[in-house]
């Protein structure tokens, strides 16, 4: 790819652009806008722009004061919370790097990811403090700032400061410096089914072009009233806080909570008007089990993003008998993570209702700022036709190029070193209106007598079924046919008993061929996750690889 330079711009090209701006301009032009964040005794604390900004502004002064540096790598653990909102701003503000420390991982990886950043302090929540005792022997972190609604309680943690000690000792004056946009303002490490996490640094530039992009994808406006249901310790909680704040939107925080007891969650969306959030299918089918539970039927009018996996269609149709229109998106950590959303073309609105599902299913078009390609295995791009498959490339203006000090480089990314592809790992196709639909991943494809079969669209299908509540299907050696599918159904408690194989196998053949079909259907009452709530594959084929070998 050719590089050339022209004539110089009279434009104010120093003008960096800082995440730091993002808070500053929502506390000038919409002072007043309204933040409810759930406390952890279930009471919601509210606050507004002007004020959040305020407490930023000292809290970066005394990040100073505790002797971080520019550059700093600076530790968080914490839930979905107004403090860890005002870090995303007040730790870049400093030109230190905020860390998002992955609660859903395993000790050992987060003491990896800890140690490989030579993060500098950690900021912990107050009900996190036995994670953060637990690993405190094993890092190199030198200072923990305890987030607490109260007086912090006693911990072993050595060298350990109060937030709100901070807040009240910083200056509301702290003079913003001017970050070079091409620092790193937060990190993220990929939590991959093997080896360590690796490392993703995204720089402010980065960052503040992913907002713009989401501010108009998901159409934000000042009368809307966004909730972060994403966890803010991956992905940035995939970022839409950031355009959020932009557009002087009302942010609502749900604190911590989990998807076994979603009440508090559903009772906060109403209370506070929710009408934009995101998350993954991890929480939306728990949130649609619960609100068919009700007697009494609530009503919303709320625009959802769905990511990490696909989401059933039949999850999709049930959220909008409530007003919950769900919108597929698709990234990843490497991509900051906003790589396409689906919308429905002009041209394509002329289609019948069932088609239209069938492209809702699709992951979406890409986003200005985002370049995508198809290869074969041997770098070859592919057609968009709708029909080739093969692994995404992805690049643009927020998506990493290499992985921060790991060897890994090499085999992730392909290029000339300037404009590098990264190599999603997803098979996928490309059809002619530019819709992506990933088929699967490259590595939980299932190859059955030389013919490939998409566990996804397998899983799907199931969940799509009245009785299911859950499914996932994997590929098992088989002595004949090389792999064969393997599904486990989580059925729903009222059709527990009910509900046979046979019955499941009759609801696929409508759609698939008898030898796409799973040779075997298993009941279980749990199917294991990873550590961003997906079906863990990689743990179901461990413990099953010998399943049909045993059994010829």
């Amino acid at each position: 790819m050719r590089f050339v330079k022209g004539f110089p711009a009279t434009t104010m090209e120093e003008f960096q652009l800082n995440i730091t701006k993002i808070i500053e301009y929502a506390a000038t032009y919409f002072p007043e806008r309204e933040i409810a964040s759930r406390l952890h005794d279930g009471s919601v604390m509210r606050y507004t722009y002007r004020e959040a900004f305020e407490r930023i502004k000292r809290l970066a002064d005394s990040i100073e004061r505790l002797g971080i540096k520019p550059g700093d790598r600076i530790g968080v653990i914490s839930w979905n919370t107004h403090r860890f909102y005002e870090l995303f701003f007040a730790i870049p503000a400093t030109g230190a790097v905020l860390l998002e420390m992955n609660l859903r991982l395993h000790p050992r990886e987060i003491i990896y990811v800890a140690n490989h950043s030579e993060a500098r302090a950690i900021f912990v929540d107050e009900t996190l403090l036995p994670l953060a005792e637990g690993i405190a022997q094993h890092i190199k972190a030198e200072k923990y700032i305890i987030m607490s609604d109260g007086d912090p309680p006693e911990t072993s943690l050595k060298i350990i400061h109060s937030y709100e000690d901070m807040i009240d000792e910083g200056s509301r004056d702290y003079d913003l410096p001017i970050v070079d946009e091409h620092s790193a303002a937060t990190a993220c490490y990929t939590s991959g089914t093997t080896g360590n996490p690796k490392g993703v640094y995204y720089s402010h530039r980065a960052l503040m072009l992913h907002s713009f992009t989401e501010l108009y994808a998901l159409r934000l406006s000042p009368e809307d009233v966004y909730m972060q249901l994403v966890p803010m310790f991956h992905a940035n909680g995939w970022g839409l806080f950031y355009p959020a704040t932009i557009s002087g939107c009302k942010l609502v925080f749900p604190g911590r909570y989990g998807v076994d007891n979603l009440q508090p969650v559903v009772e906060l969306m109403k209370n506070e008007g929710v009408t934009v959030t995101a998350g993954a299918p991890a929480i939306f089918l728990p949130m649609l089990k619960y609100l068919e539970s009700l007697k009494e039927k609530p009503e919303f009018s709320i625009r959802a993003w769905s990511g990490a996996t696909e989401p059933p269609v039949a999850m999709m149709k049930g959220l909008l008998e409530y007003g919950i229109e769900v919108v597929h998106a698709y990234g990843a950590t490497e991509t900051a993570p906003l790589v396409c959303y689906n919308f429905i073309k002009p041209e394509l609105k002329n289609m019948s209702q069932d088609e239209l599902w069938e492209v809702r299913r699709k992951q979406g078009v890409p986003v200005f700022g985002i370049e995508v390609a198809l290869a074969d295995e041997n770098g070859n791009f592919l057609p968009w036709d709708g029909r080739s498959i093969g692994e995404l490339y992805i690049r643009g203006h927020w998506v990493t190029g290499v992985y921060y000090n790991d060897p890994r480089t090499a085999e992730s990314f392909v290029g000339d070193g300037m404009l590098n592809w990264w190599k999603s790992g997803d098979a996928a196709t490309i059809d002619e209106y530019g819709y992506i639909k990933i088929v699967d991943r490259f590595k939980d494809l299932i190859k059955s007598g030389g013919e490939w079969i998409s566990s996804i669209d397998l899983e799907n299908y199931l969940v799509a079924h009245p009785a299911v509540f859950e499914a996932c299907v994997i590929g098992v050696p088989h002595p004949k046919w090389e792999e064969r599918p393997l599904a486990f159904v989580v059925l729903k408690e009222e059709y527990k008993g009910e509900v046979t194989k046979d019955d499941l196998l009759e609801h696929l053949n409508q759609r698939f061929a008898k030898w796409q079909l799973p040779d075997e259907i298993l009941f279980v009452e749990e199917i294991p996750k990873t550590s961003v709530g997906k079906a863990s594959k990689r743990t179901l084929r461990e413990q099953y690889s010998d399943f049909y070998m045993e059994r010829s």
